[in-house]
């Protein structure tokens, strides 16, 4: 048999252009672009071309003599032309615009292309760049203050999602290393101009550099934007959603292809009743729950709480308690100056919000906690131990004057909405542990614990302090002893938003 000849390619020196380069959809044709691979490398060049078509820019894959604008990065114009002149491009022949990476990337942020400055142009000689001031932050980030939302909410919104996506995939210690590297943007007194910056500081891993990187010169990761629009990513946010189910319940479910709420409907899959309240309320669970919403619910438990209670002291915690103006749920924690009158305390208060028609679901767990002569043990999960109640409330439109938004369902329009709320109930002995747990960030408290442990050689929990080397508790009646027993500097809770 006599094989096919291929199909002949036109050479890019023969001044005919072979790639296809979107001309026809260009929305700046008299710019046509050439980016040089030298120096750059294969899949990153594939990136930034890929980046400016998607901008409307006319990029094409070789060079002919078509291009007006030759994008390169770490070469010289000299450099350059030496380049063109290997590939039989006389150099006279050059196009008028021999431009550094740089006038590429502020034309993909203004999604235009840019004035041509003296800075732009090759330089005959490599140049020195001046050297950027550079950031300097604690490595724990119980050390600094985290304000909320932060300078630089670019970045750190893309690494929440890759933290998130390693979390939903039962990767906790990579989520964390890009936890800890948001918390660490997200403490930063202004805003990140160039990733030289952030040279020296600590937390930030090479992964996290990339992605800084990417978002710094284009303004997008591509590895952030296929992960948000992965299938798989998706599946398991939306299944985690459901209040009661886990990251491995939701990827059992997701290896089975339930990807949607109405498949797991008919799935056949038994739920478990904080399940089936999940899934009931789902769409009223997945609303943002607004401050004017936290404040409503806050009068609710404290009018329950001092009805059955006198005396008792109700805090609104979490969140809400960092300054944030919206969240997934609301938390509270409650207490009395007497020790021991708490106990029993939340069968009580849920009996009379059940009796005033306001739960929709709720779980109760007891107080389990001891203390013990040898010091705290290691706990079998990060859960405290104390008395308290998972609940869906029922918040009505009449407890909550200053918001009249109506919730839509199936049925129609209907004067509540669905809440989530958490209640924890702590002896006053062990209060301000429990207020610095139920505060938050996850992370902040996590960084405290394992600053505890690394630098003090002690035990933090919701509990309790245990000096390891004393051996011996150290009690606290506020979170700023609790600080000066660790030796760290106290933040307030608007600063723990890591």
């Amino acid at each position: 048999m006599v094989p096919l000849k291929r199909r002949k390619v036109v050479s890019s020196n023969s001044g005919q252009n072979s790639d296809t380069d979107t001309s026809k959809e260009s929305r700046f044709p008299q710019a046509v672009i050439f980016i040089l691979e030298r120096r750059m490398g294969a899949s990153r060049r594939a990136f930034l071309a890929q980046l400016g078509r998607s901008k409307g820019f006319r990029i094409q894959d070789t060079y002919s003599e078509s291009v007006t604008h030759i994008i390169s990065e770490n070469n010289s114009g000299d450099e350059v032309r030496t380049w063109l002149g290997e590939r039989g491009q006389h150099r006279s022949r050059t196009p008028v615009h021999l431009l550094d990476i740089s006038w590429y990337t502020e034309s993909m942020r203004e999604g235009q292309p840019v004035a041509i400055l003296d800075r732009h142009w090759l330089q005959e000689q490599q140049r020195h760049h001046v050297k950027a001031p550079v950031f300097s932050a604690a490595s724990y980030a119980c050390q600094r203050s985290t304000p909320q939302p932060g300078h630089n909410t670019l970045l750190t919104a893309a690494l929440a999602v890759l933290a998130e996506s390693a979390e939903l995939n039962g990767d906790e210690g990579r989520s964390v290393a890009f936890r800890r590297s948001e918390a660490l943007l997200r403490s930063l007194d202004r805003q990140v101009q160039g990733a030289a910056e952030l040279r020296g500081l600590p937390c930030l891993g090479e992964h996290s550099r990339r992605v800084i990187q990417d978002l710094l010169e284009y303004g997008v990761s591509c590895e952030v934007e296929e992960t948000k629009s992965s299938s798989r990513y998706k599946a398991m946010k939306l299944l985690t959603g459901i209040f009661g189910v886990g990251v491995k319940t939701a990827k059992r479910w997701f290896t089975e292809g339930i990807c949607s709420l109405a498949q797991l409907e008919t799935s056949g899959h038994t739920l478990n009743p904080a399940q089936q309240a999940g899934l009931k309320y789902y769409t009223y669970l997945n609303q943002p729950v607004t401050r004017h919403e936290a404040d409503a619910v806050s009068i609710t438990v404290e009018d329950a709480v001092r009805s059955v209670l006198p005396g008792a002291q109700v805090t609104l915690a979490g969140g809400f308690r960092r300054g944030k103006m919206s969240g997934h749920d609301v938390d509270f924690l409650i207490t009395h100056p007497d020790e021991g009158k708490e106990e029993g305390l939340i069968h009580k208060v849920i009996a009379c919000l059940e009796s005033r028609g306001l739960l929709l679901y709720h779980q109760i767990t007891r107080n389990t906690y001891q203390e013990s002569p040898k010091g705290a043990g290691r706990p079998s999960s990060n859960m405290d131990r104390f008395e308290r109640c998972f609940s869906i409330f029922k918040l009505t439109n009449d407890s909550n004057p200053e918001d009249t938004r109506r919730v839509q369902t199936d049925s129609g329009c209907r004067p509540w909405r669905a809440v989530r709320v958490d209640l924890v109930v702590s002896p006053i002995s062990q209060f301000a542990f429990a207020l610095l747990g139920w505060t938050g960030s996850k992370l902040f408290e996590r960084e405290m614990r394992r600053w505890a442990v690394h630098e003090k050689s002690m035990s933090l929990s919701s509990h309790a302090l245990y000096d390891k080397n004393q051996k011996r508790y150290l009690r606290a009646s506020s979170e700023e002893e609790i600080f000066a027993h660790l030796g760290l500097e106290y933040v307030s809770p608007s600063g723990r938003n890591a």
